[in-house]
């Protein structure tokens, strides 16, 4: 599979079809950009089981701005419809074959686990601050 062109119109349902989603966030006048693009297009052709997409941040400013994207060109991985990875810089092509492999044996239960586990921990600071240092306290 070649890559697919992501707009702000495209990319939810994108990321809701498929199971694992590599999106390259670039730019047309970004050196490091061109560098990258020629291998994530070669690794596409690897990988039929992925989507690899790619959003130009000078057409979809929003898209960019949505996912706070500072650097170009920035990956971002997303495995059942769940960011698992986002990193900026252009990924050698071992890095990035070493990347998919990482991706492709997540255990998605346990990250699902670990993100409800970190909003329970959110929700937890801010209602038993007060419990925890009587705790704390009582130890002592």
């Amino acid at each position: 599979m070649s890559t697919v062109t992501l707009t702000k119109d495209t990319f939810e349902k994108t990321i809701l079809d498929g199971d694992i989603v590599l999106v390259d966030f670039w730019a047309e006048w970004c050196g490091p950009c061109k560098m990258f693009g020629p291998t994530y297009e070669k690794i596409s052709e690897q990988y039929p089981n992925i989507t690899f997409a790619k959003v130009d941040t000078e057409a979809e400013p929003e898209l960019a701005g949505y996912f706070q994207i500072r650097s170009i060109p920035t990956l971002m991985a997303f495995k059942e419809q769940i960011g698992v990875f986002s990193q900026p810089g252009a990924l050698p092509e071992d890095a990035l074959i070493d990347l998919i492999g990482q991706i492709e044996g997540l255990d998605m239960d346990a990250v699902r686990e670990e993100i409800e586990n970190d909003a329970k921990d959110a929700e937890g600071d801010d209602h038993d601050h007060d419990h925890e240092h009587e705790h704390a306290g009582s130890d002592a």
